[in-house]
């Protein structure tokens, strides 16, 4: 189908290090813009974002930081993007929330204009949401052609949420599912522990989604500047986090989380073992070798300084003696003279 454009419509998206607008970068960046005659232009960066990339966001996207250890910069690109989409309308996928906001905020860091006032924003998630709507009442029609009767009364959307789930296992019996890692499998069985699984792919520690499990299992910040880290690791570094979190405002469940994380934590680190320190043994004075101590530093026998003293008192008598006068001669001679 041909769109009706009075103007290029740009769609793109975006990979980033991770999804806080304000704090993390882009990683890559691919436009296809749609001409008004029908025709196609295309570019695609990758970027280097210029901080690490967290290993979660590099299992889902597939970009690791040696893939962009020598990519250039969003900064020294943006001209370049910028020109490209000229006065595009834009387009993508959940857009309007990430990739329009994420990309006006590089923009506005590398210091290149780029207006949105005269633009129209297209996001196709929103379309799909709207028109396939995600509501209790449109799930009991799609999967068991009914409408819900007494609806939003807590018994009739219990009754219907439980048949909706039971038609679910009989439409998805065989169907396939492709994860972001490219594996497929038929993810919708008569199984309540796969299902489990299935319903929780992002793996939250807390439900508030502040911590999430690592590919290895282990809990990671999911937010804030210590995003990406294991939380055991941020305690050794700042073990203050803990009581900022703790007074913070932050969930219950969340709190509790952490502190079952602190406690254990705290339990691990009592039980390492603690560095030995040396001790030094007492010798006996005579079994040890005489030292020569430095000039200034004090003896028991002779202080240095009286060393001195001394050297300058025997110099004073070495003097040459003075010339022999008239006065010394007539006192000598009062000295020794008879009474």
């Amino acid at each position: 189908m041909k769109l009706n454009l009075k103007r290029p419509l740009a769609f793109f998206d975006l990979e980033a290090t991770g999804t806080n607008i304000g704090s993390d970068r882009i990683v890559e960046i691919a436009i296809i813009k749609m001409l008004p005659d029908g025709s196609e232009e295309v570019i695609a960066h990758r970027i280097n974002p210029e901080m690490p990339i967290p290993y979660e966001s590099s299992l889902i996207h597939g970009i690791y930081d040696e893939h962009i250890a020598n990519a250039p910069t969003f900064k020294s690109i943006a001209p370049d993007i910028a020109q490209f989409i000229g006065d595009s309308d834009l387009a993508g996928f959940n857009s309007n929330k990430f990739d329009v906001p994420m990309l006006m905020e590089e923009f506005l860091r590398a210091g290149v204009h780029f207006d949105l006032e005269n633009r129209h924003l297209v996001d196709i998630q929103n379309i799909f949401h709207q028109m396939e709507q995600r509501t209790l009442k449109a799930a009991y029609k799609f999967y068991c052609e009914k409408d819900i009767i007494n609806a939003h009364s807590a018994e009739a959307d219990t009754r219907a949420t439980m048949e909706v789930f039971l038609a679910q296992l009989v439409r998805y019996e065989t169907t396939e599912f492709e994860d972001k890692q490219g594996n497929r499998y038929v993810p919708v069985v008569n199984d309540v522990e796969a299902l489990h699984h299935f319903t929780n792919l992002n793996k939250v520690v807390d439900f508030a989604g502040r911590m999430v499990f690592n590919a290895d299992g282990h809990e990671v910040f999911n937010f804030g500047k210590h995003k990406g880290r294991k939380v055991e690791d941020v305690f050794d570094m700042e073990p203050s986090y803990y009581s900022w979190m703790m007074q913070g405002d932050f969930p219950l469940y969340t709190k509790r989380r952490l502190e079952q994380i602190y406690k254990r934590w705290n339990e691990a680190k009592a039980a390492r073992p603690k560095p030995v320190q040396p001790q030094q043994q007492n010798k006996p004075v005579e079994n040890q070798p005489q030292q020569q101590r430095p000039a200034g530093e004090r003896t028991f026998n002779k202080p240095y300084h009286q060393n001195q003293q001394n050297n300058q008192q025997y110099r004073k008598k070495e003097e040459p003696a003075k010339p022999v006068n008239d006065d010394m001669l007539k006192a000598l001679a009062n000295k020794f003279k008879k009474s």
